[in-house]
């Protein structure tokens, strides 16, 4: 089946691009506009842990999860807990079979543009505006004029969407958890007692107002997290100066007295790629009024703090939803109302459990956080009785 209306998608991240393929293995012509000039204008970010019932059923509804699979990781997910001073709280390194397997973000982006016709994607696309039309489409605005006109505008463009203005006055608002996001390259070969500590998956580190989280990539690469309670003030002022690496790692060092030698390895073996990330958040339970021709998803619709690994899962059921109800109803005013109302339900959960995940960052976040993974064990145990 061909269906003659066409949908313009603003932002090729793995939610629009979802949706991309949804509507492409489903008749729909859909175009999506992206600000970088190429596949790989600028990294992607670090790993990701696809859950079952949400980026895993996008991947499979889509036609890709065989393609998935030759290049996902179900070996790393592995997860180790430590306090500052560096002693070991819980550790899990049994390779699972599949409930949360990783992929980059990198591989993720790739396998789904490789799932589409290249004249899909308009590279090096930046979006100015979106104008309604009198006969209730809209027109994408460039910097030199109109780029598109369509039935459909999706906002797929993160969390300072351009497009969600059209809809709803919220902004994303600071949550107070600042992360120093650090790379290691080649780490087995360059820095074997790091890589010791990061054998498969993840590590946690729990201080007093202050945390880190490093994970392995593929390829020997990892990523660290150190991340902070700062005020507004702040914030403002900067914690560390990233504009000097070897400033930034004596800064970052004097921020953590107390902190175990050997966690502080992450920060000496750090390459100069040293970035200052807010963590932002759109209020739980955002919702708007429908208004036809005009819709949002993932982080344009929800973005929520990365605790919980929902962002990307919501992102990509967000896309797969959206196509289904596309593709399924001729009213497409209706099909996306109702595809809102099931977003709204979900993300609010997804957002609530993700802002409680800013307790890792707190005062007494160690007993909260084992206590946790206590809950996780027991459960495990019990299906396991079953």
């Amino acid at each position: 089946m061909h269906i003659t209306k066409t949908v313009g998608i603003i932002g090729g991240g793995p939610g629009g691009l979802t949706l991309a393929r949804v509507l492409e293995t489903r008749g729909i012509a859909a175009t999506v506009f992206e600000l970088d000039e190429h596949p790989l204008a600028r990294p992607q970010g670090g790993s990701l842990d696809l859950h079952g019932d949400s980026g895993l059923r996008a991947l499979r509804e889509a036609g890709l999860e065989a393609e998935f699979k030759a290049v996902a990781r179900y070996d790393d997910q592995g997860d180790a807990i430590y306090d500052a001073q560096g002693t070991l709280h819980f550790q899990h390194n049994e390779a699972s079979d599949g409930d949360r397997p990783e992929i980059d973000r990198t591989q993720l982006r790739s396998l789904l543009l490789d799932s589409l016709p290249a004249e899909r994607i308009r590279w090096g696309s930046k979006v100015s505006s979106v104008e309604p039309l009198p006969d209730g489409r809209y027109r994408v605005v460039g910097p030199a004029g109109s780029i598109g006109e369509f039935d459909l505008v999706v906002g797929a463009d993160g969390a300072w969407s351009r497009i969600r203005p059209l809809v709803s006055s919220a902004t994303p608002a600071f949550t107070g958890v600042l992360f120093i996001e650090l790379q290691i390259d080649d780490v087995d070969t360059r820095h074997p007692e790091v890589a010791k500590l990061l054998p498969r998956g993840k590590i946690s580190v729990i201080g007093n107002n202050q945390g880190l989280i490093a994970q392995r990539s593929s390829h020997g690469h990892v990523r660290a997290y150190f991340m902070f309670r700062v005020s507004e003030a702040q914030l403002q002022q900067g914690l560390v100066d990233t504009s000097s690496p070897a400033r930034a790692r004596e800064q970052l060092k004097a921020l953590l007295p107390g902190w175990a030698p050997f966690l502080l390895a992450f920060i000496d073996a750090c390459n100069d790629t040293i970035v200052a990330r807010p963590i932002v958040a759109l209020p739980v339970g955002h919702r708007w009024t429908h208004r036809p021709g005009v819709t949002l998803l993932g982080d344009a619709a929800h973005v929520m703090p990365p605790f919980s690994g929902e962002g990307v899962n919501m992102a990509m059921l967000d896309g797969l939803e959206l196509g289904l109800a596309l593709a399924a109803d001729a009213d497409w005013s209706r099909a996306v109302k109702g595809y809102e109302e099931a977003m709204f339900e979900r993300a609010a959960s997804a957002a609530a459990g993700a802002m409680q995940g800013l307790d890792f960052v707190s005062e007494h976040a160690l007993e909260h956080v084992l206590e946790h993974f206590r809950e996780i064990q027991q459960q495990a145990a019990g299906m396991g009785s079953h």
